[in-house]
C-alpha cells in the first residue's frame, strides 16, 4: 500500500470516506466504522478495522451489503467501481458449460435462504462455485449465516485494498 494512497484516503472528508468503503461493503455500518477509525498510520492498522468492522455488522448490516452483490455468473452491470470488481472477481464464472447449472443453484438458494448466494469468487471456477453453491444448500441457517458473513468479510478486505493500493 503506498503511503500516498493512505495519506490521501486519511485525509477524505468523513462523508467522502464513507462513500469510497461502500464500494467495499454497502453496509452503512462497516463503511462508517472503517471511516470513523481514521487516520491509520499503516495498512495493517486499516485491514484490522475493516476486519472487525466486518465482524461486528448485525444480520441486518449483511442483508444491506448482499443487496449490493450480483448473482454469481450474472455480469454486474454498470460502470462503477463496485460493479468493475465484481466482473473482475466473477472471472472464474463465465464456463458455458456450467452457466444453466449456475442459474438454477442460485434460485433454488435464493428460495432457501432469501438472499443471493454470496462467496469469495476470486480465483475459483465456475465449477468450483457451482460445488459451493450446492454444497451450502445443505447448511441450516444459522451454519449458512456464519458462512455468508466470512464470503462478505474477505470480500471486503480484498477491496479495500484495491481502494487504497
Amino acid at each position: 500500500m503506498s503511503e500516498s494512497h493512505l495519506a490521501g484516503f486519511n485525509a477524505l472528508a468523513p462523508a467522502e470516506a464513507e462513500r469510497e468503503l461502500l464500494a467495499c461493503c454497502a453496509a452503512p455500518a462497516w463503511a462508517a466504522a472503517v471511516a470513523g477509525g481514521r487516520p491509520y498510520p499503516d495498512r495493517l492498522a486499516l485491514k484490522a478495522a475493516g476486519d472487525a468492522a466486518a465482524k461486528a455488522l448485525t444480520w441486518a448490516d449483511v442483508v444491506l451489503a448482499l443487496s449490493a452483490h450480483p448473482r454469481i455468473g450474472e455480469r454486474p452491470a454498470g460502470q462503477g467501481r463496485e460493479a468493475a470488481w465484481s466482473r473482475r472477481e466473477q472471472a472464474g464464472a463465465d464456463d458455458p458449460s456450467v452457466a444453466a447449472a449456475l442459474v438454477r443453484a442460485n434460485r433454488e438458494y435464493e428460495e432457501r435462504f432469501g438472499h443471493v448466494f454470496l462467496i469469495f469468487a476470486s480465483g475459483r471456477s465456475a465449477a468450483e462455485m457451482l460445488a459451493a453453491a450446492r454444497a451450502r444448500l445443505a447448511h441450516d441457517e444459522e451454519t449458512e449465516r456464519a458462512v455468508v458473513r466470512e464470503e462478505l468479510r474477505k470480500i471486503a478486505l480484498l477491496r479495500l485494498e484495491r481502494l487504497v493500493p
